[in-house]
């Protein structure tokens, strides 16, 4: 990786360059793993399927091509700034249509700026995908602290209000006066605190999960059929899905040893995020049938980002940063959301929000819908329908 030298609040242009003996190193790994005998059931339920990391191991050593994200972000304007002691790494491009409105867009863990590649094209040049200029958008895609190519913070604290506030003076150094924000996952975390603190030139918001509603299950309406299955959906995430979060919220350090050391044991840790992309993703390889844009290229890149930077434990400890945040709060309501809320219901979330439960959370939404496809990685899935779904939640706005 290479920069350009400057001073510390200038921007200052990125380059990813990959040695070869990465590479190498990787290869070894891989082909060095023990692999434990195959679960005992059918399912996903004692974990992440032997069959599919077996393939997946086979086809990022024999198939896969290292040089693939190299060029990904090498092609896109990539860019390094220092906000709050922190290097942050970003992607942005602007628009050829000048009018249009900047969005910066946050991703998620297990996910990273890769999960977003593909929503570049139609939300910057959305003439070229059937849209209107007045449907474009000015892009800016950080790496949060401790992803990618971001530095990790040496220091307590960096939670989602924090990074929210770093993402404000990165709109503000970039000279975005007027702006709105969208997250999912880990993302959906920093773009709710950004709404939260309302910093001067946000207009409104954009989320795709419904990160309150852990805390809320109690006060979320159960009448209608859909709100029962959506309590049902929470409770299993809450009882079987909840493995990954507690392990990372509680003791980062503990698991990154092995995310930083085996790369099958990274690529597990990260496919086993939730029941729905775990079987999309799972049938991409086992079954050469992949969902939408989930496809083996797509999630090996992402894994690859993850092992290549080393930021298996430093990503994890957002986690534990959430958790100290959340202990330290509880009881207190956060302060209301000061601009306007867009949401956006993908039906294979981990736990698909009614527009009631959304009304508790956000009083007064100002866009709601749910499409018939799309799951929680609804960006990288299916990056047509979800800027379709942005474009929709900010047109009002502009």
């Amino acid at each position: 990786m290479s920069t350009t030298v400057d001073t510390a609040t200038d921007i200052r242009t990125f380059s990813i360059d990959i040695a070869d003996e990465q590479i190498d190193d990787l290869r070894r790994r891989i082909a060095a793993t023990r692999l434990p005998s195959k679960e005992l059931v059918d399912d996903r339920s004692q974990g992440v399927q032997l069959a599919t990391i077996q393939e997946l191991a086979r086809y990022w050593t024999e198939d896969y091509d290292f040089g693939r994200i190299e060029g990904r972000l090498n092609a896109l304007p990539q860019f390094i700034t220092k906000i709050d002691g922190v290097e942050i790494h970003f992607i942005h491009v602007r628009s050829q249509h000048e009018d249009a409105l900047p969005l910066i867009m946050t991703h998620g863990w297990p996910g990273s700026v890769i999960e977003l590649l593909e929503t570049i094209g139609p939300l910057t040049d959305p003439t070229a995908y059937g849209g209107t200029p007045d449907d474009a958008f000015h892009l800016v895609l950080p790496s949060i602290p401790g992803y990618g190519f971001s530095g990790e913070p040496t220091e307590l604290g960096w939670d989602a209000d924090r990074i929210a506030r770093a993402w404000a003076e990165l709109m503000e150094r970039l000279g975005y006066t007027r702006y709105v924000a969208q997250g999912g996952d880990v993302g959906a975390y920093v773009t709710d605190a950004m709404g939260r603190q309302a910093p001067e030139g946000l207009l409104g918001i954009h989320l795709n999960v419904l990160t309150a509603a852990v805390a809320l299950k109690d006060q979320l309406p159960a009448q209608s059929e859909q709100e029962r299955a959506a309590h049902d959906a929470l409770t299993t995430f809450l009882t079987d899905g909840f493995a990954i979060v507690l392990e990372q919220s509680t003791r980062p350090q503990t698991i990154g040893y092995s995310l930083l050391d085996s790369p099958v044991g990274l690529a597990a840790w990260m496919l086993d995020h939730d029941t729905d992309s775990y079987y999309k993703i799972s049938r991409a390889f086992v079954d050469g049938e992949p969902t939408g844009n989930l496809t083996r290229d797509n999630i090996v890149d992402n894994i690859t980002l993850y092992w290549l930077t080393g930021t298996g434990a430093s990503a994890a400890r957002w986690y534990w940063e959430f958790g100290r945040a959340a202990a330290a709060a509880a009881g207190q309501a956060p302060p209301p959301v000061a601009v306007p809320v867009g949401y956006t219901n993908f039906p294979g979330e981990v736990f698909p929000a009614p527009r009631s439960w959304v009304e508790v959370v956000f009083p007064g939404l100002a866009y709601f819908n749910e499409p018939d496809r799309g799951g929680h990685f609804a960006a990288w899935e299916e990056p047509g329908l979800f800027s379709d779904e942005v474009r929709a939640a900010f047109r009002s706005l502009r």
